[in-house]
């Protein structure tokens, strides 16, 4: 299918880098650091190397296969209709895990405003926002967007500026190796940064160019996001006392005399809630897709006034109000929702990769076998946490091989 949009090269990085930052920028370092300690930068560096090869294969699929399905789509190409749907299933019911977790993520920036007594209806606050705001209709424009992400690279250049203008003292910080558990816990953390690079396949058909620009486009976005995280690990760890964990508002206080809380504070909740609110609009309108294929039952296929499938939207925000209900009162629910993601995606990502073997020419099988190695590996780490993927998985292929196979019947007896 020809691509007839006008997204070039550096547009397309500029966008990856927005769908990546998000509001975890200002908030996975501090955490990767406390369970990996110092060697937390080298996790951050190892994770943007492997997601090298991880990002090209989809910016050949992407090129070559312009879709905006998808994965759903390659998988579809390379191993049938049930796998393709499937996997657009997995993303549907990933998406109100993952905003619940970036929810919570955007509640921490404002909780010292306040109170930790009031996070669950803080958390449940938001969604009401998103609720009303997807009811009418209302989408960020990608500029605002682009702003966002340029104001939070703008703020993290000046503190590393900041940083080394006044001379950087020693650490305090060892720089010691810490156990596996902390590695593998900071690694499957770390992933969650680079979730969105898939997205980007979904804009393919925007680019002008795909075939010759969606790879380069992803790299420079990726390893721009990669040293942010880095060097804002660096910073962090550069920063800390002994035995002291510092947030980004902290350290943006010591290194600007204060407004930490403030200005951290309304960045990360710009960004967490204009962030959630595409991914809302996104699943509520493939959720009216799965129910005009069939797959999900009419009744959501009725649109408003606004022309937005407001009981798609019900169904999101519903489930999104449920994980977090049903998250709250555990102490690693940031952790937890995040490992469910992650496991999703992983599972995503290895499929996509192996349809590359199937679809792409014969140069990228290496990297795309290399690709899908990295992937089991990181299915590994995340051990346990994959039980919401595999749910999934045992739960909807048999339905979805069901319903294929009662609308092929009906064709033929027609």
């Amino acid at each position: 299918m020809k691509a007839t949009g006008q997204i070039g090269r550096y547009q397309g990085a500029a966008l990856l880098a927005t769908t990546l930052l998000g509001t975890g920028v200002f908030i996975l370092p501090q955490v990767s650091l406390e369970q990996a300690g110092g060697a937390a930068i080298g996790v951050w560096l190892l994770l943007t190397l492997l997601a090298v090869p991880i990002t090209v294969i989809f910016g050949a699929l992407a090129g070559a296969i312009p879709n905006a399905a998808g994965p759903a789509h390659f998988v579809g190409e390379a191993f049938g209709a049930v796998a393709g749907r499937v996997m657009g299933l997995m993303f549907l019911l990933v998406v109100p895990v993952g905003g619940s977790a970036a929810l919570l993520m955007t509640w921490s920036f404002i909780e010292p405003w306040f109170g930790a007594q009031y996070q669950l209806a803080g958390q449940l606050g938001f969604l009401l926002v998103l609720f009303l705001l997807n009811r009418i209709g209302f989408q960020l424009s990608a500029r605002l967007q682009l702003g966002l992400t340029l104001a939070i690279v703008a703020v993290v250049v000046l503190l590393i500026g900041l940083f080394l203008w006044h001379g950087a003292p020693a650490p305090a910080m060892a720089l010691t190796v810490p156990a596996w558990s902390g590695i593998s816990a900071a690694l499957a953390l770390g992933f969650w940064s680079f979730l969105g690079v898939e997205a980007m396949t979904h804009l393919a058909q925007d680019f002008r160019d795909p075939a010759r620009d969606m790879v380069p486009a992803l790299l420079i976005g990726l390893l721009l996001v990669g040293l942010i995280y880095l060097g804002c690990s660096a910073l962090l760890w550069a920063l800390a006392g002994p035995g002291e964990s510092l947030t980004m508002a902290q350290a943006f206080d010591r290194l600007c005399g204060g407004y930490g809380q403030w200005v951290i504070g309304i960045l990360g909740l710009c960004s967490g809630l204009a962030t959630v609110n595409v991914y809302t609009a996104s699943v509520a309108r493939l959720t009216w897709s799965f129910s005009q294929q069939g797959v999900l039952p009419a009744w959501f296929q009725v649109l408003n006034r606004h022309q937005v499938p407001e009981r798609a939207l019900y169904l999101i925000i519903g489930l999104m109000a449920l994980v977090i209900l049903g998250s709250s009162p555990f102490s690693q629910q940031l952790e937890a929702l995040i490992g469910w993601v992650n496991g999703v995606f992983a599972v995503i990502y290895l499929m996509s990769m192996l349809a590359a073997l199937k679809l792409l020419p014969a140069r990228f099988r290496l990297t795309a076998a290399i690709s899908a190695l990295l992937c089991l590996g990181l299915m590994a780490t995340l051990g346990a946490l994959l039980w919401y993927a595999l749910l999934i998985i045992l739960l909807s292929t048999p339905f979805l091989w069901w319903q294929l196979q009662r609308k092929h019947a009906a064709i033929v007896a027609k």
